[in-house]
This record gives C-alpha cells, structure tokens and sequence, in this order.
C-alpha cells in the first residue's frame, strides 16, 4: 500500500522506515532537510510541504498521516490536508492529540467528505524495531481500509480498533496517564535504595535481577538498567522532566468523571515540582523519558 507521513521526526522519520521495510511506498513531508534527506536514502519520496505530498501519493484513497506536535501544529496540518484531499480520502492523527481535538477534526473532515481516525501511539524510538501499539478510534469501514497498513507498524497484538472518533487518543491518553505513575514509583523506589545504608548498591544489577522472576519485572524496568549503566549515578542529566498533556488531561478527566485518581495525579505533580531545585527521583524519570522515547534530557551543570 501506499501512504503519506507529514513530520519525519523521532516518531514519524522511523514509521516510515518500519513501513518502507514492508514494502510499503512512503511519501514524506518535513521542513528538516536531513529528515527529509533520510526518507530518500531509504527509498522514500521526500517532498517539504502537505500539498506536494498529497500531489505525489499515486493510490486512491490517498492516506495521509500526520505526526506532529499536538494542537495548532496539527490543526494547521489537517486544515491544509483538507484542501488538497478529496471525499473519500483519509487523514489519520498519530500524535498526542487530545481525544476532544479529534473529535472535532473527524466532524470537520466529515462535512467534506473526508474520512479521519485518531490513532493513538505508543513505543517511542524503540517501535522501528519492536513495532508500535496502536489504538485506534474512528469509523469501522475506514479501520478497515487501513488496517493492512496499521498491522504492519504494529507488533503481534499491538492493534486495536478502540471504537468512535476520540476513543483511540482517550485511551492513549489514559495509558499515558498510567505510565506517569509506574515511572514515578519506580523513581522513588530507586531514590530510597540510594539512600539506604548500604551506599554501594549496583543499582543497574537490581534492575536486572528484578527483571527475573519478581512482579515489578517490565519494560521500564529494562530502561531504568540501560540508563543506570550509562550512567550509574545519573550525574550527567538534571533531574527536569516535561509533561507532554496526556497526564494533565487524564486528571482533568478523573476530575470531571469523580473518579479518584491520587497517584496519577501525584505523579503529575511531582513532574511540577522536578522543575523547581533536582532530586534523584526526577534525574530517574527524566532518564527513563530519554530511553523510551529519545526525549531530550537537561545536561547537569557540573559533572566530572
């Protein structure tokens, strides 16, 4: 099949290639020449605007993905998109929108005959290779029209159509929400053991022990390892970690349902606060943000 990816970057650069591998034709938009410059050497068409891109999709309908940052930028994107698309067509939002977002681009593209999914997107900079979960809200029949191309990103089970338009980023947006906790918790758990009296505990080794056998084992779990190796006292990074909304809207919503949600609000919190003087529990979240999905971490201002 044939698709169109609008943003080449950590995300959407990589989704390409996974698609590519598949025999897939991509054509990409990114106004970063080197993004640009690796779809080519992939054997991907890269162009630097949403209208040559959809002009250079050959297949009907034409898909078109957007994987850029959340709110006006992708709005901005769909509204172009939708110039240039005709009925039929699909626009598909991978990034982190908000599920209230969605919701309104599917009625806006609805009135033009234009057909639209929010697919939630979860694996970060390692779903090249392992494949990226996928939840999915919008039409069935749409679903359906691309579903050999979603099986294709996704891993063995990582592909569900979640419902009506909205449901795929609610849930993504929920998940996020989840993930704030686990990472908080494993941040603390790492801080205690660095206070503890026992000052020379191999913190990368427990990592690793408790990836066998113990209920705590998990993928955040294997990253909080790779992180500890790299740099075993994490003395390198600021403890400065962002919140990218998903958390903030997954409070908001328990708020809105009454539904109590103390740890996952805590967690976000605490983000607000890694920003105010370091601790250790922060330079962990902060490692682990890097390690999933390439996030930038804040350089520490003296390290040897």
């Amino acid at each position: 099949m044939e698709m169109g990816i609008v943003g080449l970057g950590k995300m959407g650069g990589n989704m390409a290639e996974r698609l590519i591998r598949r025999g897939h034709r991509i054509v990409g938009s990114d106004p970063n020449e080197a993004a640009r410059q690796r779809l080519s050497a992939l054997q991907g068409v890269a162009v630097s605007s949403v209208k040559d891109l959809i002009d250079r999709l050959e297949q009907t309908p034409k898909v078109v993905w957007s994987m850029v940052p959340a709110g006006e930028i992708t709005d901005n994107v769909i509204a172009e998109a939708a110039q240039h698309l005709r009925p039929g067509d699909i626009v598909i939002d991978g990034g982190n929108s908000r599920y209230t977002d969605s919701q309104r681009h599917y009625e806006f593209l609805k009135e033009k005959g234009i057909r639209f999914l929010d697919a939630g997107t979860s694996g970060g900079i390692w779903g090249l290779e392992e494949g990226y979960c996928l939840m999915v809200g919008g039409d069935a029949d749409t679903f359906q029209a691309v579903e050999p191309l979603l099986r294709d990103l996704a891993p063995e089970g990582g592909l569900l159509h979640t419902g009506p338009a909205g449901s795929g980023h609610y849930v993504k947006m929920v998940h996020n929400g989840i993930e704030y906790a686990l990472m908080q918790s494993y941040a603390e758990g790492f801080e205690i053991l660095k206070a503890s009296p026992y000052p020379n505990l191999d913190l990368e080794a427990i990592c690793n022990l408790w990836q066998h056998g113990s209920v705590v084992r998990s993928w955040l779990l294997e990253l909080a390892a790779r992180a500890f190796h790299q740099d075993p006292n994490l003395e390198k990074i600021e403890g400065y970690v962002e919140d990218s909304g998903e958390g903030r809207w997954t409070v908001m919503e328990s708020i809105e349902h009454a539904v109590p949600a103390p740890v996952i609000a805590i967690s976000l919190y605490l983000r607000f606060r890694s920003r105010q003087p370091d601790s250790f529990s922060a330079k962990v979240l902060a490692a682990l943000r890097n390690q999933f999905g390439g996030h930038p971490v804040h350089p520490a201002e003296k390290h040897d």
